[in-house]
């Protein structure tokens, strides 16, 4: 509701187009750092604490926003947002807690479909609001009340602590039993009592457990997941090329106007909502072997990619917008999916973060890709999304066992 009204309620406060991009920039920037700290900090305090207090101080944010009257206040309204809006990152982190492996990938896409709604209708919303009197403030004021409301239901809700402190200590041994090669039962057997677990985090500090999460993640990624979040970028900024100048190229090669352009883009969005719900038949399609559905993601996404650089028509472009709406919501669940399998029940939290992060990344070097792209061709930055995206294939090929492991196979056997 209030993302796409951002820039028009800072230009109107009499901030510059520099101040302007400065102050969007802070709220990327703190999502940057902050990503994988909140997402550790769940796994040490517990999703359902960690979580009220991300929604709470998110809504202070969006209220601080509607009553902003100078651009120090837009600026400060943005730092609790910034830092604390991750509460996607910690439900799915929840939901990696609670649902068996085999079923993960789905429910997780069936989250991103909930979500997809969310941007679907939530422009809708604010564009209604904002032409009321005092709209911007209105919107933030609805904002933050969805915000209270989404408190109130996680506070309500009756999950239980005990069973997400009992999957987070599956893996105190320090090592993935997909890596080890160790059955759940095995693991759970070696693994301590949630009774223990709570007596050890007592004994310890909170920035203590913090710290040594955080040392594990460092091991954990530069030793054994360095492929999985260099694929993760790879398709981030490949994708991000390809919307980076949608609008302006589609102009230029065939003369379609921004309003229609605005319609294809609501119309591939409805799609990569609807992609949630064919996810599980590709699933069981594939014996959820999550590397190789998202193997074969990527490459449909490179071809699409590629056809969309070289489409002679518009109906060229708008198959490839189609699929690609397919394609790419069904890679951004599966390379969650293998994050989560890769690294363990200890740090979910953690390596969700670190994945919004990497993405975060992708944000800061796509425009700058795209700037330079655009510069030699209209086509420039989908055809270098094209490569990027071929070069995470070529990764994925060369790392299969340690990218998929022997994730189907462990799931036929239990």
């Amino acid at each position: 509701m209030v993302v796409p009204l951002l820039s028009l309620h800072v230009k109107s406060l009499g901030a510059s187009p520099t101040v302007a991009g400065i102050a969007g920039s802070s709220y990327g920037i703190l999502q940057l750092f902050s990503s994988t700290l909140v997402g550790c900090w769940s796994d040490v305090v517990g999703r359902r604490f960690s979580l009220l207090v991300c929604i709470l101080c998110s809504a202070l944010g969006y209220l601080i926003l509607g009553v902003s009257t100078n651009v120090f206040l837009f600026v400060l309204a943005r730092v609790p947002v910034g830092i604390f809006k991750h509460t996607l990152s910690i439900s799915r982190a929840l939901i990696s807690d609670l649902v068996p492996e085999k079923e993960r990938p789905l429910v997780i896409g069936q989250l991103n479909t909930a979500s997809s709604v969310g941007f679907i209708l939530g422009p809708m919303v604010g564009g209604y609001l904002s032409e009321l009197d005092g709209g911007f403030c209105l919107t933030c004021f609805t904002c933050f009340s969805v915000f209270i409301l989404n408190a109130g239901l996680v506070w309500l809700f009756p999950w239980s602590e005990v069973s997400v402190s009992s999957t987070k200590s599956s893996l105190r041994l320090g090592k993935n039993d997909a890596r080890l090669g160790k059955t759940d039962l095995g693991v759970q057997e070696a693994s301590p009592s949630p009774g223990s677990m709570v007596g050890e985090k007592a004994r310890r500090a909170p920035w203590t457990e913090v710290t040594a999460t955080l040392q594990d993640m460092k091991s954990l990624v530069f030793s054994e997941m360095w492929d999985i979040f260099l694929v993760r970028l790879l398709m981030a900024v490949a994708v991000m090329l390809y919307y980076s100048n949608f609008v302006l190229a589609l102009e230029e090669r065939f003369g379609v106007k921004p309003k229609v352009t605005g319609y294809l883009i609501s119309y591939s969005s409805a799609l990569g909502a609807l992609a949630g719900l064919v996810l599980g038949p590709v699933l069981r399609l594939y014996r959820h072997n999550s590397h190789r559905v998202l193997l074969h993601s990527n490459v449909l996404t490179f071809l699409l990619l590629l056809l969309y650089s070289v489409a002679p028509t518009m109906g060229a472009v708008v198959v490839s917008s189609t699929l690609l709406s397919f394609s790419t919501a069904i890679g951004r669940t599966c390379i969650t999916d293998l994050q989560l399998s890769a690294g363990g029940a200890q740090t979910r939290g953690a390596l969700i973060g670190m994945g919004q992060s990497v993405t975060a990344v992708g944000r800061i070097i796509a425009p700058l890709l795209s700037g330079v792209a655009q510069e030699v061709s209209p086509c420039g930055p989908p055809s270098l999304g094209a490569a990027l995206a071929l070069v995470a294939i070529f990764i994925m090929s060369l790392n299969k066992p340690r990218c998929g492991g022997d994730q189907s196979d462990r799931l036929k056997s239990e």
